[in-house]
């Protein structure tokens, strides 16, 4: 490797901000993200900023790691109609 391109290749490296000034805000918007529920707007700003922003990359990766965790660790089990029909009820009363 030339200097030249060791240079050209240091300067496509990224440097990433090590504190976010929103990141309130961020962890909001990655687990809408991780949820299905952000819009394609949101998703894109997600990933911009995660290629970016250090804490919001963590922030990700952890809230990642526990929603597999929590998704291997809980069992689904099917609701009683009573049940449901007895909370539908309840709603409607409100």
């Amino acid at each position: 490797m030339t200097p030249e391109s060791s240079s050209s290749a240091e300067a496509e490296k990224v440097v990433k901000k090590e504190h976010c000034e929103n990141h309130a805000n961020c962890m909001k918007l990655i687990q809408m993200a991780l949820d299905g529920e952000a819009s394609p707007e949101e998703l894109e700003h997600v990933r911009q900023n995660l290629g970016n922003c250090l804490p919001c990359n963590r922030g990700y990766n952890l809230e990642k790691a526990i929603k597999q965790a929590l998704q291997l660790r809980v069992e689904q089990k099917a609701v009683p109609q009573s049940l449901v029909d007895c909370i539908k009820s309840k709603i409607h009363e409100l």
